[in-house]
């Protein structure tokens, strides 16, 4: 066997069994969600001989996961729209505009991603109590673009570090002002990135749990993954209405990765290159 094909042999089998330790437990979880309470009693892993969608229905309307599909969907959205607004102009006026203290500001932008929300989670949540934002979409929104944004602005001004800085002073002698040329030039070339760190922010927006507990305490604000948690106290003895809660949680982010995955790696590869 030649040096070539051994090595092609050595990455091709762990990243197969990679594969199947990750396709598994959905493929898992799917079946699970499609079986009766006493079919997964009896055998909890053998294939379903018939097709449960009530189970999908029950998690969706009895236990409330429309209700947290929108809110999750509410505030995910919401809040990726504002880190990449925030983040695009930040990472310009960072790269691009020559001003003082621009590389003080950005070493504390930096600081931020190096500050775990654990340890700043009790004065905040006594921050927002004080302001009325604790329970509220608005509140969660404004936490979610505080703690992800040092990683917006990091990673979009390394890629606007890459866009020569000719192509900007050509703009303004062209009569634009810093507004126009950020809408003009800076935001067309930096799709890219903005598609990759938007995709990155919606991933880690919609696996929060932590942030969204301490935020939205009540039971009808809940977010979906939140919901999730929920659903294996109230359901413990349904495993199949469980594992359905699961299985739609678990959906967005499929069809994510599996219709997005091209633009996720040229996104990245732009930033690599030009960074």
């Amino acid at each position: 066997m030649s040096r070539v094909r051994l090595g092609r042999w050595m990455v091709a089998i762990p990243m197969s069994l990679l594969a199947v330790a990750t396709i598994y437990p959905l493929l898992f979880t799917a079946n699970v969600a499609l079986k009766t309470r006493r079919d997964y009693i009896l055998d909890r892993f053998s294939l379903t001989s018939t097709l449960q969608w009530e189970n999908i229905s029950t998690a969706w309307t009895s236990a409330g996961m429309g209700r947290y599909f929108v809110n999750s969907l509410v505030v995910v959205a919401s809040s990726v729209l504002l880190l990449l607004l925030l983040g695009s102009m930040a990472g310009f006026a960072l790269s691009q505009l020559r001003f003082r203290g621009s590389s003080a500001l950005f070493l504390g932008c930096l600081a931020g991603l190096f500050i775990p929300f654990q340890v700043i989670m009790v004065p905040l949540a006594r921050i927002m109590a004080d302001t009325a934002l604790i329970d509220t979409y608005p509140g969660l929104i404004l936490v979610y673009v505080a703690q992800f944004l040092p990683f917006t602005v990091f990673l979009m001004t390394s890629y606007y570090k890459g866009i020569p800085p000719e192509i900007v002073d050509a703009a303004r002698i062209d009569g634009n002002t810093v507004y126009g040329v950020y809408r003009r030039i800076m935001l067309p070339l930096g799709t890219p990135a903005l598609l990759s760190v938007g995709i990155l922010n919606t991933l880690f927006c919609w696996n929060d749990v932590l942030m969204a507990l301490v935020m939205m305490p009540s039971a009808e604000n809940r977010t979906l993954m939140i919901g999730v948690t929920s659903l294996r106290g109230q359901y413990s003895d349904n495993i199949p209405t469980f594992a359905s809660g699961v299985l739609i949680a678990a959906i967005p982010v499929l069809l994510v990765y599996l219709f997005l995955q091209r633009q996720i790696a040229d996104g990245v590869a732009a930033g690599s290159t030009k960074g």
